[in-house]
């Protein structure tokens, strides 16, 4: 495998891209003296949206599973820590790979 220079600028650039958003966002919400109403329930949404965009190909994509342990995961999620969500879903996982699948 030899060196790509055009690889490595353009990972270069992303990074510098990313960089520059995540600190321009920071020094804009410390500029602010208060937090518009809209701009709050914006951030708010971050992490659902993120949660979404994570698990939502893993679903549609992913063999049966993954569709299983994620709704396993979604329904001990709604009742128990985070934690006890994440055993579950591996288990459910776990068993059905050692199974061999159904």
């Amino acid at each position: 495998m030899e060196f790509d220079l055009h690889m490595a600028l353009v990972i270069l650039a992303a990074a510098a891209a990313t960089f520059a958003t995540r600190i321009g966002g920071y020094i804009l919400i410390t500029r602010m003296k208060s937090i518009p109403p809209r701009m709050e329930a914006a951030l708010n949404a971050v992490p659902a949206a993120v949660l979404t965009t994570l698990v939502a190909p893993a679903f549609f994509i992913g063999g049966w599973e993954s569709k299983l342990a994620l709704i396993v995961a979604l329904f001990i999620g709604l009742r128990f820590t985070h934690t006890w969500m994440l055993v579950a879903a591996w288990i459910v996982v776990m068993i059905w790979r050692h199974a061999g699948g159904f």
